[in-house]
């Protein structure tokens, strides 16, 4: 059997505790009845195509660099290991106010200034893909809301550290048709896990790349591959490394990845529902003794865009901030703290020293 289907229309104590067993036994399941209309997803579907289609020196013109997370790559590493997609990064804006022009001093915060078309090339993009994201943040809230009650938590738990502070992004992908010789074959995207708290996800129908491991039982194993088959007119939703730190590893981070296709085109949309830059994440006091040190999301968040941009080693995981872990990412998140300011864009070489600093503890 594999990752459940979800009816948010159901009762809320039912959709709590079906919520609560998919985001333990898998970190996967999918949502109904989730309050997006449908003409604003095929809205939405015909606008990332229609950027995709746009030629490649003017996706180009929107690059993001090493100085503003947001913006249009085809270079992007996971795990190390180049993707096989191109995609578009945009999130909320600094001044938390769409109305305010993208590249507004106000608008700045640690993942840059968003990078739309010009109106001449997309003319409803951005309107469309506003109206989108504020949508799957409504969701994303109403999600989270029932995850705090599995956690025996009141519903407005995470109202504060993630709803009206959230530092979100969605990004779109397209995955061209492969046909590299193997083996391996390339990955469109290479196994990992999402470092945020949730991710909702709009994908085709009809390409089933998605692939994700169950949590077995014994901690020793390391389960096997599952194909997501997504449902028409469903959201997939999918757990990350902030969930299973506040829930004290209870919520699951599940390692998934994306297959090519030889022959299809394919098109997705991850909503990555991200905290505040500057909250602590630790684990909740009610769940016993506690399994991590508390994570700030901000340094997280700079370690893995890092990663993404330049070969910076190894990923950074939930699983370094395991009491026994040893990590060096503890040091180095005091010191990154010290010197970060999340209200301006973050820099991989200003701050390279600090995200690779030999640390004592390592």
């Amino acid at each position: 059997m594999g990752p459940p289907v979800i009816d948010l229309h159901k009762p809320t104590d039912h959709v709590r505790d079906e919520i609560s067993r998919a985001c333990s036994d898998y970190g996967f399941f999918q949502v109904v009845n989730h309050g997006v209309e449908p003409a604003l997803l095929a809205a939405f579907r015909e606008q990332m195509v229609t950027f995709f289609n746009l030629p490649a020196h003017k996706k180009g013109k929107l690059r993001r660099d090493g100085s503003n997370a947001r913006g249009f790559f085809d270079d992007e590493l996971t795990k190390r290991r180049r993707d096989w997609k191109e995609a578009l990064d945009f999130g909320v804006p600094g001044s938390r106010d769409w109305g305010v022009k993208d590249n507004d001093p106000a608008n700045a915060c640690l993942d840059g200034f968003n990078r739309f078309p010009s109106v001449a090339d997309a003319p409803l993009f951005r309107d469309v893909m506003v109206r989108y994201f504020e949508s799957l943040t409504v969701l994303s809230a109403t999600i989270a809301a029932r995850m705090a009650e599995g956690l025996d938590m009141n519903s407005s738990y995470f109202d504060d550290l993630l709803h009206t502070s959230h530092t979100s992004y969605l990004r779109l992908n397209y995955y061209p048709p492969c046909q590299e010789p193997g083996p391996p074959p390339p990955l469109g995207i290479s196994p990992h896990k999402d470092a945020g708290f949730l991710t909702v996800l709009e994908q085709d129908l009809d390409c089933h790349s998605l692939q994700v491991v169950r949590r077995g039982d014994d901690p020793n194993d390391e389960g096997a591959w599952v194909t997501m088959v997504p449902i028409e007119g469903a959201l997939t939703i999918n757990t990350g490394d902030m969930a299973q730190i506040w829930s004290n590893d209870r919520y699951h981070a599940p390692l998934h990845r994306v297959l090519t296709h030889p022959t299809h085109r394919r098109y997705s949309a991850p909503f990555f529902y991200n905290p505040g830059y500057d909250t602590k994440v630790a684990p909740l006091p009610t769940l016993g003794e506690p399994v991590f040190h508390p994570c700030t999301w901000g340094y997280y968040r700079a370690q893995r865009f890092a990663g993404d941009f330049a070969d910076f080693g190894t990923e950074i995981q939930s699983s370094d901030y395991l009491r026994d872990s040893g990590s060096p990412h503890l040091e180095r998140q005091r010191s990154f703290l010290v010197a970060a300011n999340f209200a301006r864009p973050f820099s991989v070489d200003e701050y390279r020293p600090l995200l690779t600093m030999p640390c004592s503890r390592a």
